[in-house]
């Protein structure tokens, strides 16, 4: 596949895609010149192990392994240590139909990561040995292809931010005791409803914490006061903030007054984090739901309890891994080797 530029020709031999788009495997073949192709996946290791290899993921393999909703509800078989990673009921009755049932083009998510797993003579992965290793050792035998881990690719430092109300946020911020601050941010993808919305806040008020929530206005409501209680933000203006709209979230995280944080990540990278002992998954009803009093519980659970010390002390250790620049660069030269070995 020639590209060519002002000066030479560079001839592509290699190409990375997401583990989603299938056609690549397709485009590989046609181009007829030995094009090799590498998938490439966000997900975790633990997840990855979740829904297997690509024989698990259509077909007969995939009535045996997840015929139904509650099939996912409890770790493959594969995994003989503990494990946590799975989903509860209530997700599952939507994760199935999700992942296995056919769009409009007559596909399905699982078989399009299955066509990508197929062609590629390797995986990359964002994930890293000290932290998920035992999941990565079962991905490389399920699949029985090399699983390469990239390191967790840690963004580079921000630039500072220049939006005057943030300034003043972070002002704010710089005020409040070192790690004493929740940050709570669900993102643009995770819509609350206004029960949650309001339960939340109750929760956090509930707590006695600082924090620092930034909340997207929500579709159902009229006006940005209605996303939360009324009263709220007096109630809790003198150890919280609440800002509806956009938040620099890496800056937030970063800051040193930050001491936890309370957000949607995903349901199988939550149960991750939980089997690692460093967060406190909210307790939830059958139906989903929950309550204040869960918040506020799980809230004081992780930031100031004696009983949480001991996820205190992981969550530093992970975090210590998570930001150690000069081990996820050691994944990208093991990389680069892998595939100036293979040529």
């Amino acid at each position: 596949m020639p590209q060519r530029s002002d000066k030479k020709l560079i001839t592509t031999d290699r190409i990375f895609v997401d583990l989603f788009v299938d056609w690549a495997a397709d485009a590989a073949t046609e181009c007829g010149c030995g094009l090799r192709l590498f998938g490439f996946t966000m997900f975790t290791s633990a997840t990855s192990v979740f829904f297997g290899p690509p024989e698990y993921l259509t077909g007969d393999g995939q009535k045996k392994f997840r015929p139904s909703p509650e099939s996912m509800t409890v770790p493959p078989e594969v995994v003989t240590f503990p494990s946590m990673v799975a989903y509860r009921e209530f997700e599952a009755r939507g994760a199935h139909p999700g992942h296995y049932g056919e769009d409009s083009s007559g596909s399905t998510v699982v078989r399009r990561i299955a066509t990508t797993l197929s062609a590629g003579e390797a995986v990359t992965i964002r994930s890293c040995r000290e932290f998920e290793g035992e999941y990565l050792n079962i991905y490389q035998k399920l699949l029985k292809k090399p699983v390469i881990p990239v390191g967790l690719l840690p963004p580079e430092k921000s630039h500072e931010n220049t939006d005057q109300e943030w300034k003043k946020i972070f002002n704010w911020l710089d005020d409040q005791k070192p790690k004493s601050v929740v940050f709570v941010g669900f993102g643009s993808e995770c819509k609350l409803t206004k029960d949650q919305a309001q339960e939340i806040a109750y929760g956090l008020e509930l707590s006695e914490l600082p924090f620092l929530w930034a909340l997207r206005k929500p579709s159902w409501a009229v006006e940005e006061d209605n996303a939360i209680p009324a009263g709220f933000r007096h109630r809790t203006s003198c150890r919280g903030v609440a800002i509806i709209g956009w938040a620099p979230q890496r800056e937030i995280l970063a800051h040193s007054s930050i001491g936890g944080s309370l957000f949607h990540s995903g349901w199988l990278n939550a149960r991750l984090l939980v089997e690692k002992g460093v967060a406190v998954e909210v307790s939830r009803r059958e139906d989903g739901s929950f309550s204040r009093d869960d918040i506020a519980k799980s809230l004081r659970l992780a930031m100031v309890m004696e009983e949480g010390e001991k996820l205190r002390a992981r969550a530093r250790e992970a975090a210590a891994i998570f930001g150690d620049r000069k081990l996820h660069q050691s994944y990208i030269d093991e990389l680069v080797k892998y595939l100036n070995k293979e040529k």
